[in-house]
């Protein structure tokens, strides 16, 4: 009896342990698969040293993973660029300082400050930098000009920024005399015996001369510039004047006249016989071959103009219209106006505005 409760008690936990094992059990988790990267979720993100990284703007990794960047550049774009840090600002590579369009950012000069922009370089319309400061100046041939300066190799050109920055300007004439200014500082000098006086208006120089009473000779002012031109080339002289007063003129002599040439101290006979006289009512030539009638002392302002061509004709106008013509014309390029002579009571007055000589 006792066998049979054995036997049935050992079947009992067999039938259990069969049981048992015949359940399903659940899944055990075990380490992660090391085979497998992680992965960063957002473009433009890698994966780097452990930390997803934005490669496109990250100094460290631009581009790519330990793609280091110069301490004076930055990453845009997943590249290296050159940069100036200026104070707290970050500034790219050739950047243009707003404050100072002469400065401008470059790195491998500096990448703390401003670098001034290389002289000559355009930094607004018609002005040009000059040590570091931008302002209307011409850059020609490597050499910068102040606005106005002449062409040290043609008086007709100047430098006029509004023009062009890079080349010489054309002009129409070249200024001899301005009224209203130093005779002495612009070239000019004098022949003076008394009594006479020269005078300044705010557009003008006054030059006049007078005859005291019952004296043999007269006042004499006759303003002269030497080497005012090449003598030996065509020329054009103008003259914009008013004569406010003269006399009859003397044969070789004037109180108001315009000589194309002369000859220091007092001229030679040529000069004076070319010499152009301006009496009340006509002009002539002072050797008394050829005159034209013209109100002279009108109280108006007149251009005259002597005009000598490679042939050496001369021709003389008043206000555009021909007036004179001579052939033979010579001159030694120095210019002379005003009294040329002592003869008591041939005296003048005249107020000049300008004097020029045109560009051809």
């Amino acid at each position: 009896m006792s066998s049979l409760r054995a036997i049935a008690l050992a079947c009992t936990v067999v039938l259990g342990f069969v049981a048992a094992c015949g359940k399903d059990s659940p899944p055990s988790e075990g380490p992660p698969d090391a085979s497998v990267p992680e992965q960063c979720d957002s473009a433009g993100f890698e994966l780097c040293d452990g930390t997803c990284t934005r490669i496109e703007t990250d100094p460290a990794h631009c581009g790519g993973c330990n793609q280091a960047c110069a301490t004076t550049e930055a990453c845009e774009g997943g590249g290296c660029i050159a940069v100036c840090q200026i104070g707290d600002q970050q500034v790219a590579s050739e950047t243009v300082n707003a404050a100072n369009a002469c400065e401008q950012c470059v790195p491998e000069t500096s990448a703390t400050a401003w670098t001034q922009r290389v002289d000559g370089t355009q930094c607004s319309p018609g002005q040009v930098c000059a040590d570091g400061v931008c302002g209307p100046k011409c850059f020609i041939g490597g050499t910068l000009y102040a606005e106005g300066a002449v062409n040290p190799e043609n008086p007709c050109e100047t430098c006029q920024p509004s023009a062009s920055t890079a080349n010489w300007t054309a002009r129409a004439s070249i200024p001899l005399l301005r009224g209203g200014e130093d005779l002495t500082e612009q070239g000019w000098t004098t022949i003076s015996q008394a009594p006479s006086t020269l005078t300044y208006g705010e557009d003008f120089v006054r030059l006049a001369t007078s005859t005291n009473s019952g004296a043999r000779t007269s006042g004499q002012l006759l303003t002269i510039r030497e080497n005012a031109f090449d003598g030996t080339k065509p020329f054009t002289l103008r003259v914009t004047m008013q004569v406010e007063s003269v006399p009859p003129h003397n044969s070789l002599d004037s109180g108001a006249a315009i000589l194309g040439s002369f000859t220091v101290p007092f001229g030679n006979a040529t000069d004076r016989s070319q010499m152009i006289y301006l009496d009340s009512a006509a002009i002539g030539w002072a050797d008394d071959t050829q005159s034209a009638a013209f109100s002279v002392t009108d109280g108006a302002y007149h251009v005259y103009e002597l005009a000598v061509d490679a042939a050496k004709v001369a021709t003389v106008s008043i206000d555009g219209v021909a007036k004179l013509t001579r052939s033979n014309f010579t001159t030694t390029g120095t210019i002379a106006i005003g009294d040329q002579t002592n003869d008591p009571n041939v005296d003048g007055t005249m107020s000049i505005k300008s004097v020029e000589l045109l560009c051809l």
